[in-house]
């Protein structure tokens, strides 16, 4: 059980404050608004003077380590509660958290040395990691003890970014992005083959697929490969493919057992496997065409659909259920996961096999984009800025 948290100290935090979801789901989604609007004007006028990275690497860095990272410090810093029954951070250390989270993203826009910001994110990177699992030892609960190795080749990797702007390290900054693509897939891949069929049968009443160990190694140990070999481009360009094409079937077949035709009357499981869906359907993409130029435009296809679809899909249903409202009676948010949806085709099919219309559809998924992350905000701000409607500590 919870230790018990006295009321009074309770409502004497603000209510922000109170449990990670709150101020990393609201500014991570608020930055995902703001950065890929700020991109789309990089894009057109290009690089912005006061800027202290080239463009490119800030719109890839900030969308990796300043929205989603922001997004997954949240969950993990509010779902150890959980896992461990041991109280999550809040107060004047999240806050911390929040302010080390924020500097980065606006000291990139003023002349300070970018060892300095780097080492405020390694900073960030640490402490959420320390929050996590120093719960998780106390508790003992070893099976989510794999966010803190997660978190420290998080930290490596964006070291690595950084130094590859000065030109230090032998490859780059391509790879480093490509490898923290893997390390979100990873992410996606573990906890979404916990969740999603868990979430499906309970909601929709029919019995969850028991999981299958070795398809569960055919799905991720590629990944880990894929991760590794992201820093050789040579051994990249020969066991990439081969690598994605094995991870793909076997995350299609896992999307499969979880019957995802079932669940079309409810627009918080649908979004799930519907955004899951785009990390087989990416890698298999990637994985079987040559063409250069239209398979990177394939890291969209994840990029948006998975990792912002699926974030937006599971911030609505974490905000309903932490803020004590029942989950499948909030706002319906089915535009916005198809909007993300679209973006997500628009960017990678329509920019593969349509490159006359490049701008229009980086114009047009960007637009879908901020319409979806928008709508989360609009429609949740509130809930993640007031105390829960239970009555309860959170």
């Amino acid at each position: 059980m919870l230790n018990i948290t006295d009321k009074k100290i309770e409502e004497a935090i603000p209510a922000v404050l109170r449990l990670g979801f709150r101020p990393f789901f609201l500014l991570g989604s608020i930055y995902a608004v703001v950065a890929i609007a700020l991109w789309v004007w990089m894009f057109h006028s290009g690089q912005p003077a006061q800027l202290n990275v080239p463009a490119l690497w800030w719109h890839v860095h900030e969308m990796v380590f300043g929205f989603a990272m922001a997004i997954v410090a949240g969950f993990v810093l509010t779902a150890v509660q959980n896992w461990t029954g041991i109280n999550g951070t809040k107060h004047h250390r999240l806050a911390l958290l929040v302010m080390l989270w924020l500097a980065p993203r606006l000291l990139l826009w003023t002349p300070t040395p970018l060892w300095l910001v780097s080492s405020i994110e390694a900073l960030f990177l640490t402490l959420v990691a320390f929050e996590v699992g120093s719960r998780v030892v106390k508790a003992k609960g070893w099976r989510n003890l794999f966010f803190v190795p997660l978190f420290a080749l998080a930290v490596v990797a964006n070291f690595a970014s950084y130094a590859t702007v000065k030109g230090m390290p032998p490859f780059p900054s391509a790879a480093v992005w490509q490898a923290m693509l893997w390390w979100f897939t990873l992410l996606l891949s573990v906890m979404g083959s916990r969740v999603i069929p868990f979430f499906s049968a309970r909601r929709f009443n029919f019995d969850k697929p028991q999981p299958m160990v070795w398809l569960d190694w055919l799905a991720n140990l590629p990944l880990v490969g894929l991760f590794i070999v992201s820093f050789f481009p040579m051994t990249f360009s020969q066991l990439g493919q081969p690598l994605m094409v094995i991870s793909g079937l076997a995350h299609l077949v896992r999307v499969v057992r979880w019957q995802p035709w079932r669940t079309l009357t409810e627009p918080l499981v649908w979004s799930l496997h519907a955004t899951y869906l785009c990390i087989p359907l990416s890698l298999l993409l990637r994985g079987f065409i040559d063409n250069p130029f239209a398979n990177h435009n394939m890291l969209h296809l994840f990029a948006i659909g998975a990792i912002g679809g699926v974030i937006l899909a599971m911030i609505a249903r974490v905000t309903m259920g932490h803020t004590g409202r029942a989950i499948y009676q909030g706002p319906n948010m089915s535009l916005a996961f198809g909007a993300i949806i679209l973006a997500a085709v628009t960017r990678s099919l329509g920019g593969a096999f349509f490159p006359q219309f490049m701008i229009e559809a980086v114009n047009i998924s960007a637009a879908l984009w901020v319409l979806a992350f928008a709508m989360y905000v609009g429609l949740f701000g509130k809930m993640l800025l007031t105390p829960r409607v239970d009555g309860h500590p959170g």
